[in-house]
Order: C-alpha cells, then sequence, then structure tokens
C-alpha cells in the first residue's frame, strides 16, 4: 500500500509539473488568415541571441510548431504563399528574420525541421525593430493595416498581408 501511495504521489507531481510548463496558447483571425501559436513568457530570461539563439531555426512559439491557415492565395511582404495550412517557423537574426512556410503539420517545436526543410513553400524576410520596453509574452495580433505585428522581448516585427482575390 505504501509503495502504491508513494507512486501515486510520484505521479500526480510529474503531471503537475509537466502541465505547469506548457504555454497558453492563441489564435489570431483575419477574414482569410489564421495563425494558432503558444505564447511563451520571458521570466526573466534573455530569449534572443541565448534562449533562442542568433542563426538558428526557431519554431515561432512554444510548444507544437505555430500554425497558420490561409483561405486564399495571400502575400507576405512581396512573397506569395499558396492558400492551404502550413507550419511557421522563423530564422532569427539580430537585425532581421526570415519567416519560413513550411507544408508538414504537426511538427513539434523545430526539432525536425531540418529534415522538412524541403517542405518549404515560402521564405519572408523581415527587418526587426528593437523596442523600448520588453514585451513579458510573445504577442502576435494583427493591425489596423492588416499586417502581422510579432512582439517578445525587445523585438518588434510588423509582416504585410495582402489577400489574392
Amino acid at each position: 500500500m505504501r509503495k502504491i501511495l508513494c507512486f501515486l504521489a510520484l505521479l500526480i507531481t510529474i503531471t503537475g509539473f509537466a502541465q505547469g510548463r506548457k504555454s497558453p496558447h492563441d489564435t489570431i483571425n483575419t477574414k482569410d488568415v489564421s495563425v494558432a501559436y503558444g505564447r511563451p513568457s520571458m521570466h526573466g530570461r534573455t530569449i534572443f541571441g541565448e534562449l533562442v539563439k542568433f542563426g538558428k531555426v526557431w519554431r515561432l512559439g512554444a510548444d507544437e510548431a505555430t500554425t497558420i491557415q490561409l483561405d486564399k492565395e495571400t502575400k507576405f511582404g512581396g512573397t506569395t504563399v499558396p492558400a492551404g495550412t502550413y507550419t511557421l517557423f522563423a530564422l532569427v537574426n539580430e537585425g532581421e528574420w526570415t519567416i519560413i512556410f513550411n507544408s508538414v503539420l504537426g511538427q513539434w517545436g523545430a526539432f525536425s525541421y531540418e529534415k522538412n526543410k524541403a517542405s518549404d513553400v515560402a521564405q519572408v524576410t523581415v527587418p526587426v525593430e528593437k523596442l523600448a520596453t520588453p514585451v513579458e509574452q510573445l504577442t502576435m495580433r494583427f493591425d489596423d493595416d492588416k499586417a502581422i505585428v510579432i512582439e517578445w522581448e525587445l523585438m518588434h516585427l510588423k509582416i504585410q498581408v495582402k489577400t489574392i482575390d
């Protein structure tokens, strides 16, 4: 009986710890574009350059990789992406990021990106602006211009979005 109680206590502790580590998730939408992503927090850490290394591909969120659903062919910056659902990654650098649209869905993090990079559909290079005040939790939103804005730590990116009718 004592072994069973110890096992149950251990199981509850492990389960509670694992659930506590999962980041909240959010979905942002416009008429023809939807982005679902995990929202990690800084928790006092230096994110870009340390946790997320410069020159490395990142899942652009927490937990499973971020997904974007396009109901119509869409332009991101000057790059056209066909209608469909894609996994989003980012090649993070200090002055610019490359946003990557990959057709392999269901990826966890960026761990299998290298073996799936032949399935990249498009890449969009976006300049990074530095913020004066840190943003604690990764935030994505559509602004009034229907651009996707990504902010976290001291990084701010804006990607112009235009559906093609």
